[in-house]
């Protein structure tokens, strides 16, 4: 690095150089050990003092601190504040802390394990913090309650996924290597598709929609684009009781073997070359249009429909056959 710091050993200012190293410090009396940044003077060797990687390294120490302890995110405390548009005073009162609790949570100061599960519990689930809001709207001024409680319903209303959906995401994650939101919702629709193929029954209630990016599931776009692919990704891989049957986990995992090869826009042209969704594809693309997403139902039936003929052309007795037609999907597909 071309920055002149000031080497206590040499007495002047001198290079140096960073070096990532583990560290051990001591933190609410638990030793906690993480991987940090050590300035080393490039002319004498020995470690120098920056405040700034001084100030990183704590932020390490602090993360690892939480995540062994499972202490609450800072990123999640704000998300609960934008969520469920409850200031951090109004949200202080309503869960009976003294005014500055969460401001100073916001600041990097680490929660008390009663206080982090108590957030948790709200990030996780916002009929409990619905609850908390109707039994203690009197200790906060009636239009705070109204435009929470208004924030918190649309939430409700928009971003529950079904848990059999999250049980599918949660597999194709597992499964899957830097698997993007395009990606995912193409194969959700497979899935969907090809249990119907070799069931007669469809496995999410949701229907999937004809956005301009071929098939989606809108409960699953609007949760991503809310919250982040991260975020909403390490929830899902932390709910243990999402998951799949034996047969479930073979239609899902053949969708995989035989989709997931392939790029989310090689999928997206593949699902818009097949009929479910030139049935009902916008005939508008109009940008406000796009961006309200209010994109027509591809209906269940014409989807099951179309691959159960499918099902039929290519002779599939088993999941293998399947093969035969994704390939030729893709053989049709323009580059």
């Amino acid at each position: 690095m071309d920055e002149l710091v000031l080497c206590e050993y040499c007495e002047c200012e001198q290079k140096y150089k960073l070096n990532i190293v583990k560290k051990t410090s001591i933190l609410k009396d638990e030793e906690i050990s993480y991987m940090g940044n050590e300035a080393v003077c490039k002319n004498c060797g020995n470690e120098i003092f920056i405040s700034h990687i001084c100030s990183e390294n704590l932020k390490s120490l602090y993360e690892e601190y939480r995540k062994k302890n499972n202490i609450i995110k800072v990123n999640q405390i704000n998300d609960i504040i934008i969520r469920y548009c409850i200031s951090e005073e109004c949200l202080n009162l309503l869960l009976g802390w003294e005014e500055a609790t969460i401001l100073r949570y916001l600041d990097g100061d680490m929660p008390t394990h009663n206080h982090s599960d108590l957030l948790k519990k709200i990030y996780e689930y916002p009929r409990y913090y619905l609850t908390i809001l109707q039994s203690n709207k009197d200790r906060i001024k009636i239009i705070d309650y109204y435009k929470s409680m208004k924030s918190v319903k649309i939430f409700l209303d928009n971003c529950i996924v079904e848990e059999k959906i999250d049980s599918v995401i949660k597999y194709c994650l597992e499964r899957c290597e830097d698997i993007t939101l395009n990606s995912l919702q193409k194969l959700l629709y497979y899935v969907q598709a090809v249990y119907y193929m070799f069931t007669d029954e469809f496995l999410f209630n949701e229907d999937c929609r004809a956005s301009l990016e071929g098939p989606a599931y809108k409960s699953v776009h609007e949760r991503y684009e809310r919250f982040g692919f991260y975020e909403v990704n390490e929830q899902l891989m932390n709910k243990k009781k999402l998951v799949l049957n034996d047969y479930e986990k073979n239609i899902v995992e053949s969708v995989i073997k035989f989709y997931s090869c392939y790029s989310g826009k090689i999928l997206k042209q593949m699902a818009q070359n097949e009929s479910p969704w030139i049935l009902s594809r916008p005939r508008n693309i109009d940008t406000n249009v796009y961006a309200n997403k209010d994109f027509k139902i591809i209906k269940k039936n014409v989807i099951g429909q179309y691959f159960k003929a499918i099902k039929q052309k290519y002779d599939m007795e088993n999941l293998v056959d399947l093969d035969r037609y994704v390939k030729d999907s893709f053989s049709k597909v323009s580059m």
